[in-house]
């Protein structure tokens, strides 16, 4: 099997790399130019694969790698190309900024890839499978009263990149039964990892608490060797690097979040392209907690139990019994303009159709992350 991944220089994209190459695969990597090295979570498997420059809102560039990785099939012996699109620009609160940005890449992008498709006339040898997001739905958990959210469940996304998410969800099923096209939407709700990007909360949070807990690792051991005249020296330098960290800052404390390890959706990705026929699957932990409550998880798992909050709103800080300053702040600038507060996720079908199971419970991601 061949597999071309746009966006393999991503989190999923690594794991996803890794997966495939396991099971044999041929992989191509689609990676955009870039004057600094981007590479970094693919470095200890560069040399395995095939990558090709490009970008989604480029259309020559989606169609030469698609030539190039689909040239010499044998349809009869069974071969077929992967493609796995996960380029996106993927920050929520980010495309309140880039709006015109995320359309071209998150919208018209994966227009290009399924126009790539057909231009090539590659229906037979081409199997896509198109990462949506648990962001679709927007707050139809709580306007409808629903209890979880499934394929089946309204979409009325509150955000540029969820609308713009929308539409690539909306074509994939057009070019599914007006092209008889194997094209699928994973509608995953939030996975991470600790090659997450460092602007995403569940990275900027576990990022935190480790750096709190060397800090204060280091802070013990200064007070330790204090106690010896003979090395003030070190004292000083020790001083210098332990100093106090400032709170971290956060936005909406109450939103609720469905956090699974990209490990295991990447997993359900390549399950859901193995079926034989094309369905779209939502891929969910079926567990929820808000961030005040990860928040919490982070610092138990860093040996920091009994983080309590005080204030409410803006003005909600939380503190550690032995510090007197605050360790978490709440920041107006990380509100979003239109919120989503909650998601939960039943990932009923893949479990049954896809014997889909993820391995790793909340509590082990945050460990691997800290």
């Amino acid at each position: 099997m061949r597999a071309l991944i746009i966006g393999i220089t991503g989190q999923d994209g690594s794991y996803l790399s890794e997966l495939l190459l396991e099971k044999g695969y041929i992989v191509f990597g689609l990676i955009r130019r870039s004057s600094s090295i981007n590479t970094g979570r693919i470095d200890h498997i560069f040399n395995k694969l095939h990558l090709r420059y490009g970008d989604v809102s480029d259309l020559a560039s989606i169609i030469a790698v698609v030539k190039e990785a689909t040239d010499n099939l044998n349809i009869e012996e069974g071969e077929m190309l992967e493609i796995y699109n996960l380029a996106a620009q993927s920050h929520v609160a980010i495309s309140f900024q880039l709006e015109k940005y995320t359309a071209d890449v998150d919208a018209t992008g994966v227009l290009n890839v399924l126009q790539s498709i057909r231009l090539l006339n590659l229906e037979k040898k081409v199997k896509l499978y198109q990462a949506s997001t648990s962001e679709l739905y927007g707050n139809t958990l709580n306007t409808h009263s629903l209890k979880s959210l499934d394929e089946d469940s309204p979409m009325n996304p509150v955000s540029p990149y969820a609308i713009a998410k929308l539409y690539a969800y909306h074509m994939v099923k057009c070019y599914r039964h007006a092209y008889n096209l194997f094209c699928v939407n994973g509608i995953l709700f939030n996975h991470t990892s600790p090659r997450r990007g460092h602007n995403f909360v569940c990275k900027k949070i576990c990022d935190y608490v480790r750096r709190f807990k060397e800090n204060h690792e280091t802070q013990q051991m200064v007070k330790e060797l204090s106690k010896n005249n003979s090395i003030t020296s070190v004292l000083v330098d020790l001083s210098t690097y332990c100093q106090d960290l400032p709170p971290l800052q956060l936005g909406n404390l109450n939103a609720t979040r469905d956090f699974g390890h990209a490990k295991d959706y990447v997993r359900g990705m390549w399950l859901i392209l193995q079926q034989d026929t094309p369905r779209d699957y939502v891929l969910s932990t079926h567990h929820r907690v808000t961030i005040r409550k990860f928040v919490e998880l982070a610092f138990k798992q860093a040996g920091f139990d009994g983080i309590y909050w005080e204030g409410s709103g803006v003005n909600e800080k939380g503190y550690l019994p032995f510090i007197n300053e605050p360790v978490v702040e709440v920041n107006e600038k990380y509100f979003r303009p239109y919120d989503l507060t909650d998601l939960l996720g039943d990932s009923t079908r893949a479990r049954k159709e896809l014997n889909w199971v993820e391995e790793y419970k909340l509590e082990d991601i945050i460990k691997e992350m800290i």
